[in-house]
């Protein structure tokens, strides 16, 4: 095996979303807009309520889908597709919004704490207008491995011979939590046409010889495996990996699809109320 060694190491930035919620922002900035597949991902956390409480009001999506991760804390959420939950520890919301989807998510704390992921993956031209879908996988659903000084928890794809909920056909995305003790190694089997990052929450951790800080995005060359190893310290991480769509990306915030024709009618179809009115179909895991 070719093993992949990290190629870009890019420190999160701060910025204010929705009502006033500072995120660190790594894919999606001006420094690096897209990465196909993935076109945003967003660190939330806090452990003051009134840095987080006014949430995410109402706001519009079309032509991807949003995959969100809660760590601690607890989110509300609804749409306006009739659906409405609570997305609770650990747990996750995937979202095909696709022809359009209008909803809001409203962080909340528990013992003090609120933290979690989103990431934005991007649909081909011939799924951006397709009924969205949607689905909240609870956390006792998600595949945990521990084994030698590892604990990983296994949204998307699969390591040995478990497997996570999330399926994307378009993508064959990959999204494991990782905590690995001090002095652990991670090796772990990629496809090599395969977009892959890491992400560091908590600790610090080195692969080959690039020291992988937290509130980092490391993305990595190519080949078919990695490794990602702790020293004096532990550490906590995502790994995320996609196969690339290979389309033209033309976003405007919240709209992302192949033309700049699409882009404005995504616009006037929104100030027309023409974003999904209608229940979501029932995603499969």
């Amino acid at each position: 095996m070719a093993s992949r060694s990290v190629r870009l190491l890019l420190p999160a930035a701060a910025l204010d979303e929705g009502a006033g919620v500072t995120v660190r922002r790594t894919i999606g900035t001006p420094r690096l807009r897209h990465l196909d597949p993935f076109l945003m991902l967003d660190h939330f956390g806090s452990n003051d309520p009134d840095e987080y409480i006014a949430g995410f009001p109402d706001h519009p999506h079309r032509g991807f889908i949003t995959l969100t991760y809660m760590i601690d804390g607890h989110m509300l959420h609804r749409d306006s597709m009739g659906n409405r939950g609570d997305l609770r520890s650990g747990g996750i919301q995937w979202m095909k919004a696709a022809s359009g989807v209008i909803h809001s998510e409203m962080p909340q704390q528990t013992a003090g704490l609120m933290r979690g992921f989103q990431l934005w993956i991007n649909l081909p031209a011939a799924e951006k207008m397709s009924d969205p879908e949607y689905q909240d996988v609870p956390a006792e659903r998600i595949p945990v491995v521990e084994e030698n000084g590892q604990r990983i928890r296994l949204i998307a794809g699969a390591h040995g011979d478990r497997r996570g909920p999330i399926v994307d056909p378009h993508t064959d995305i990959q999204y494991l939590d990782v905590s690995l003790a001090s002095g652990s190694a991670f090796r772990h089997a990629v496809a090599a046409d395969a977009t892959v990052f890491a992400y560091v929450f908590e600790g610090e951790a080195r692969s080959d010889d690039t020291r992988l800080p937290a509130h980092a995005l490391a993305v990595f060359g190519g080949g078919d495996d990695l490794e990602i190893v702790t020293e004096e310290s532990g550490a906590r991480f995502i790994l995320v990996a996609g196969r690339p769509i290979g389309e033209p990306i033309v976003q405007y915030g919240p709209f992302v699809m192949t033309s700049d024709a699409d882009i404005r009618q995504a616009i006037e179809d929104y100030r027309q109320g023409r974003l999904a009115r209608r229940p979501a179909g029932s995603a499969s895991t």
